[in-house]
């Protein structure tokens, strides 16, 4: 299964490293793919990660070094639009309070506490069930967890 560490976070919420690239490049040497949230300058088309706004300046290039680890919330139309007539292989989608939504790649991103396929991704399932139960699981029958406290999924 696909673990998915949320803005970076592996041990809970840190608002104020989420988004970092530092904070996202330790997630990934722990080995976690890492869900970012994306932005795009109208003026300037730079790409920007940040949740409630564009905080860390990235570019293309940083995007390709990381392709097979990032999940990229695109949190604007602009950012959507630049990675669907720009990119390949990357994996991006949109979503703000729907059920489900499909990725690039084929994934169903599903939201919290909805039902879910062997190809969805589990966003944040600690909100509806606590994490005593969580971590008990010894197995869910999805493709992936994305989680502000994916280590303790390990």
């Amino acid at each position: 299964m696909k673990l998915i560490a949320h803005r970076g976070n592996l041990d809970g919420p840190n608002p104020l490293l989420e988004n970092s690239l530092e904070y996202i490049d330790h997630a990934i040497e722990c080995g976690y793919d890492v869900e970012v949230d994306v932005r795009v300058d109208k003026k300037t088309k730079s790409l920007f990660l940040g949740h409630d706004e564009p905080q860390y300046q990235v570019s293309w290039i940083w995007f390709g070094q990381r392709i097979n680890n990032l999940w990229i919330h695109c949190k604007d139309l602009e950012a959507l639009y630049e990675f669907s007539r720009t990119t390949s292989g990357f994996n991006y989608f949109w979503h703000q309070n729907d059920d489900f939504t499909l990725t690039s790649k084929g994934h169903i991103w599903t939201y919290p506490g909805k039902a879910y396929t062997p190809n969805s991704v589990l966003v944040m399932p600690e909100m509806n069930l606590s994490l005593d139960i969580l971590y008990s699981l010894t197995s869910f029958s999805c493709y992936g967890i994305c989680s502000d406290f994916v280590e303790k999924f390990k």
